[in-house]
């Protein structure tokens, strides 16, 4: 079993003060927590592996594509691969559950962070 407390991994990204920490990873999934500040920008770039992000708080704008929509507490967002996307209109702070399928950056020949 791998569990974890979503606290303690907040707490673990935290000290690191980097936006991204991934917490699981085995090559057929990776998963990690993405904390994005009102306001703050997100320069990530498309990912090589299909994305799920769950919105565990906070409240703003993703764009998918051409696409745009409101999330908030609950959302639950599908990226596939190598699709552009980034949060936007952060208007309370952004907690995001990550799970990449199959592990992040694996397709790449290496991880690389959601912000990079």
């Amino acid at each position: 079993m791998d569990a974890h407390e979503l606290r303690d991994v907040e707490t673990a990204r935290a000290a690191r003060a980097e936006p991204w920490l991934e917490f699981i990873r085995y090559p057929a999934l990776s998963v990690g927590l993405y904390v994005l500040d009102a306001g703050q920008p997100d320069f990530q770039s498309p990912h090589t592996e299909d994305e799920i992000y769950h919105v565990v708080e906070g409240r703003g704008q993703i764009t998918v594509g051409s696409e745009v929509r409101r999330i908030g507490p609950g959302a639950v967002v599908y990226v596939g691969a190598r699709v552009p996307h980034h949060f936007h209109d952060i208007t309370e702070r952004l907690t995001l559950l990550v799970v990449f399928g199959p592990a992040e950056g694996s397709l790449a020949g290496g991880p690389a962070a959601p912000d990079a």
